[in-house]
């Protein structure tokens, strides 16, 4: 992982917190129930959610209050537009996006001493089953702020006006009291702390309940595409909805996303990208079992790579080079079938979000491809970096360099 970190592909864009915005940190914890952290400094992501803490309480959804609803910690400004590293939905990124463009000033007023609780809330106490899911439609957006604020502002300018009424002044008491108030908070009296929430509708989605599940309801029909295969085999005997269920392991479903105008494949045209390459080489490495070379050189180079297929098992250099063997019998073999010689890895693999699609939904529909078919390692680290960096601890460290090298090559060149 160390790796990583030095090429900015971990942990990067995080907001660092020491001395009071690590107290208020732990304040914030302990309004959600959440033991505080030891940790004297540690880094923040746009949600608030930090690697460090995480890794001490060793649970990566620590801010959540269930898989039902979700928490994000605002402890300054600067985690505006910062990257959200462990979301629970595919939408938590544009949710925090909304809320700093609907309060901006707000949000530098009350953090300057206090923090800001953002509850993403569905109106939904806890899920029983993956049906539930269906009835997100809209996100309520609440905001709860550290010390009950808003409820001391509106104490203070309680005592204001009462302090103005006849002779209150020379009423000691009221001295005394709005001095206590001054003193541990300021004065309140004409800053900005009334956030009203915010209203949100949800279209599909991914979330981690369930074991994950993608919800696309965007579509011909709705679909529930399951990571967990117990959860799918639960949701399968229910026959009162009227959804088409699937695991991601099912070779129907991709062929339902293109009947559906949800992806489309166009063989000819895949294999001229860099995608295709790095899904070929990727699959020869799965296969490659002795060599005298580094990964990261046979890759790179294009005579290695080929004196290596060639050492590999006639049934493995088919496989690995299927694609390209396809279009060069298709020259001659007009009636030729993809399935009779494409492998299936290749034809899960090199499907992309159809080209009608939105931003919103394209960038939803490249992360099921990433993990129906995680060939491609680029891909996987944009979409699904959980499953990444869980995968990047198997690899050779010869391909784990040219993995790095091939990620901030591509970076810049991300789809949406």
């Amino acid at each position: 992982m160390e790796k990583l970190r030095q090429a900015g592909l971990i942990g990067g864009a995080l907001v660092p917190l020491a001395g009071s915005l690590v107290q208020r940190y732990n304040e914030c914890l302990s309004l959600l129930g959440v033991k505080p952290t030891k940790l004297k400094q540690f880094s923040v992501d746009g949600m608030g959610w930090s690697p460090e803490v995480a890794q001490e309480k060793k649970d990566n959804w620590y801010l959540n209050t269930g898989e039902a609803n979700v928490n994000a910690l605002l402890l300054t400004p600067n985690q505006n537009g910062k990257p959200v590293h462990m979301p629970s939905h595919s939408f938590d990124r544009d949710v925090m996006t909304a809320v700093f463009a609907a309060y901006p000033r707000e949000i530098r007023d009350i953090t300057k001493d206090s923090a800001l609780i953002v509850h993403l809330d569905q109106d939904i106490d806890t899920f029983f089953e993956p049906f539930d899911l269906l009835r997100y439609d809209k996100i309520s957006v609440r905001f709860t702020l550290l010390n009950k604020l808003l409820e001391k502002q509106q104490e203070q300018r309680a005592l204001i006006q009462w302090f103005n009424r006849k002779n209150n002044f020379i009423d000691k008491k009221v001295h005394q009291k709005l001095l206590e108030s001054a003193t541990k908070y300021g004065d309140l009296r004409h800053r900005k702390l009334e956030l009203e929430p915010i209203a949100l509708k949800v279209n599909s989605f991914y979330t981690r309940a369930f074991g994950g599940v993608f919800v696309l309801k965007d579509f011909i029909e709705t679909i529930l595409v399951f990571e967990d295969e117990s959860w799918f085999k639960k949701a399968i005997n229910d026959t009162s909805h009227e959804v088409t269920l699937f695991h991601l392991s099912h070779d129907e479903l991709v062929s339902t996303m293109e009947r559906h105008l949800i992806v489309e494949g166009n063989i000819k045209d895949a294999l001229r990208t860099s995608r295709y390459t790095r899904i070929k080489k990727h699959i020869f490495t799965e296969h490659l079992k002795e060599k005298e070379h580094s990964l990261k050189e046979i890759l790179n180079n294009e005579m290695l790579f080929k004196k290596y297929l060639d050492r590999l098992p006639m049934d493995v250099k088919k496989k690995v080079s299927s694609a390209e063997i396809y279009l060069q019998r298709l020259v001659v073999d007009n009636d030729i079938q993809l399935e009779e010689v494409v492998d299936i890895q290749y034809r899960k693999s090199l499907y992309e979000p159809h080209s009608s699609l939105e931003e919103e939904q394209t960038a939803l529909i490249w992360r099921l491809l990433a993990k129906i078919m995680p060939k491609d390692p680029v891909h996987l680290y944009w979409y699904d970096k959980e499953a990444f960096y869980k995968a990047y601890e198997t690899w050779d460290p010869g391909y784990k360099e040219w993995v790095i090298e091939n990620i901030l090559m591509n970076n810049n060149n991300q789809p949406s």
